[in-house]
């Protein structure tokens, strides 16, 4: 059997000239955890060129979503960024990865923050209903370079209140979306350990501290972001978790090394 399933794109939507989102078919026996990651790509010179893509649709939907970055010469997405609807790509059949609920243990607040297309796990988290079983208040950041390539996360969130899902949740307030740029103007501005360390963060959204006895957290970016968001919950006295032994944090160990 071969490693990867093929699957038809069936929506494609560019966002700047560095972001897209893609959704394709979804094999009736592909099974994930939100929140998880796969190989996809497409076949080169009848050779599979992949990489690791996070799945930006929750594990219920029928369909996968996958949100990515435009590299001029990366070797896939160079050509995955010239995809059309009835194109196919490779999708890998074994998920994995580090950022999903199982591996934190039982808390009052999950704060996911993110930057760039590290949201994509983040996007599929915050669609299913588990996440809000698990914890009262969700809340999930996202600091981009500039306001553009905060739109995907901004017109997601914007949908979830008529989600048949979790609408009610999010309807609720029970979901806090958090945007910040760095270079252009916006209502918020600046790294998120800035203002964490600063306190405005919380000021803004009326929260307290983040207190390992209540709060968990999730972190995917660039390695240097997940450096810096690692010493931010560590400092505070929060242990890293897996899923065979829960803790207070877990960052996306995909992209590192």
């Amino acid at each position: 059997m071969s490693a990867f399933t093929t699957e038809t794109v069936l929506d494609v939507q560019h966002y700047t000239d560095r972001l897209f989102r893609f959704r394709t078919t979804r094999a009736p026996a592909f099974r994930f955890r939100s929140g998880e990651f796969v190989m996809i790509g497409l076949e080169v010179a009848g050779k599979p060129l992949v990489r690791a893509y996070s799945v930006a649709s929750p594990s219920w939907d029928e369909e996968l979503e996958f949100y990515s970055i435009k590299v001029p010469d990366g070797p896939l997405t160079s050509r995955l960024c010239d995809i059309q609807t009835g194109d196919t790509v490779l999708v890998g059949r074994k998920p994995v990865g580090t950022l999903v609920l199982d591996a934190l243990l039982p808390g009052k607040r999950l704060y996911m923050l993110s930057t760039g297309t590290g949201f994509a796990p983040f996007a599929s988290l915050i669609r299913d209903p588990e996440t809000y079983e698990r914890f009262e208040q969700v809340i999930v950041t996202h600091t981009c370079r500039e306001a553009a390539e905060l739109r995907y996360g901004i017109e997601l969130v914007a949908g979830l209140a008529e989600d048949p899902l979790v609408g009610e949740h999010v309807a609720a307030g029970r979901l806090i979306h958090d945007t910040a740029t760095t270079r252009d103007a916006w209502p918020r501005t600046g790294r998120i350990t800035t203002r964490v360390d600063s306190g405005s963060f919380f000021a803004d959204h009326d929260l307290p501290p983040f207190d390992p006895a209540t709060d968990r957290g999730m972190i995917c970016g660039s390695m240097e972001m997940l450096a810096s968001c690692k010493a931010l919950f560590e400092s505070r006295g929060f242990i890293e978790g897996s899923v065979s032994q829960p803790g207070q944090y877990v960052y996306e160990k995909a992209f590192v090394g």
